[in-house]
């Protein structure tokens, strides 16, 4: 009946039916949640567009991709700016010379680069080996303790000695006084919300939602050629040889009656004993001017079965076992497996777009 079964109307699953529909195929999309959208889903709260499972705001070098979401999207020129919330003092990131001016009073690139290297040096680290060492390396002591220990070991329920180089590295370091968090040359947010978009994306396909590929794959496999899979690996494999880690995340929304409560989209707070890793106020990804204000409170945790995994925990343990179910996925020769959960790996939204493109055509010219 269905060429392609596409298990997930996530962002990766949206493009990857688009393309192939687009192609000639005729697709099958099955979602297991009550709606599509995946963990970008956004929904209308006094006319303020909420991101459901955390802020997402889309980042591009990529021409091709920054055109192909631009046809089922308007984007607004929202420029991600944070801020960090240390006991009540606030920093700008990320990491530049006004977080450095803010903490130390340094006014020149010079000054900043010197305490960093001496506080490097009395912390005695040549070869940072974890996430801990990588950090004072890059903006000392003061600012790792400050703005990086406890919000790290907040996010990902790990000591930051036991915490990979990687995850540090994804943060920008500026010795110029820029607080665009990314370094991409495209950014934005649909104007009208990315559950708008995914709609776009999946006009005229069909869509299961409240279906659960893995619980109903007897009834689902017979009726198509070929599956595409966005679900987790481990999973897929009905935990053969153990779940694999991951971080999840719980959001307390309120309605306010006021028309603004931080003045900005997000702020992180970074000190420990503050039970959420950040707040955020949705209004400000599209400057809205409602008179009501919408917040989230954004808590993290270990995810358990049941529950949304978000962020994979990328150690050694984990890739090995990672290893072992995509062993097990190359006898899998009509199921695909992709986007973060299939791939069992941290990816952002335009390299998700990027590979569900990339797979689409790899299945065209088979």
């Amino acid at each position: 009946m269905y060429d392609y079964l596409v298990v997930g109307a996530g962002l990766a699953g949206s493009v990857a039916a688009r393309e192939l529909t687009e192609a000639g195929k005729k697709c099958l999309v099955v979602e297991k949640r009550s709606h599509i959208g995946g963990n970008v889903y956004t929904r209308k709260i006094e006319g303020i567009d909420v991101h459901c499972y955390g802020a997402h705001i889309f980042h591009t070098d990529d021409t091709e991709v920054w055109a192909y979401v631009n046809r089922f999207a308007q984007f607004n020129r929202y420029t991600h700016m944070p801020l960090a919330n240390y006991m009540g003092e606030l920093y700008n990131l990320p990491f530049n010379m006004n977080t450095f001016h803010q903490m130390w009073g340094v006014a020149t690139p010079e000054e900043a680069a010197a305490i960093i290297a001496q506080q490097r040096q009395a912390a005695g680290i040549n070869h940072p080996r974890n996430l801990e060492e990588q950090a004072i390396s890059l903006v000392g002591t003061d600012i790792y303790e400050k703005l990086i220990k406890g919000y790290t070991e907040k996010q990902w329920g790990r000591a930051c000695r036991d915490l990979p180089v990687s995850i540090i590295n994804r943060l920008p370091v500026r010795f110029t006084y820029d607080n665009n968090y990314f370094n991409s040359r495209f950014q934005g947010i649909p104007a009208d919300g990315y559950t708008a978009m995914i709609e776009r994306l999946l006009a005229g396909i069909n869509v299961w939602l409240h279906t659960d590929y893995l619980e109903q794959r007897d009834m689902l496999r017979p009726l198509v050629t070929k599956v595409i899979y966005t679900g987790g690996i481990d999973a897929y494999f009905a935990y053969a040889f153990g779940p694999l880690e991951y971080r999840s995340i719980r959001l307390e929304t309120e309605t306010l009656d006021m028309e603004n409560f931080q003045g900005n989209a997000v702020v992180n707070y970074t000190d420990r004993d503050t039970p959420y890793t950040r707040i955020i106020e949705h209004k400000h990804f599209n400057y809205g001017t409602q008179r009501k204000t919408v917040i989230s409170r954004e808590y993290s945790s270990e995810w358990q079965p049941g529950s949304e995994a978000f962020y994979p925990v990328n150690n050694e343990k984990n890739h090995m076992l990672y290893q072992r179910y995509a062993d097990l996925a190359l006898d899998e020769r009509s199921t695909i497996f992709t986007g973060r959960l299939g791939l069992y790996r941290y990816l952002d939204m335009d390299a998700v777009v990027r590979q569900a493109l990339d797979l689409c055509k790899e299945e065209m010219e088979k």
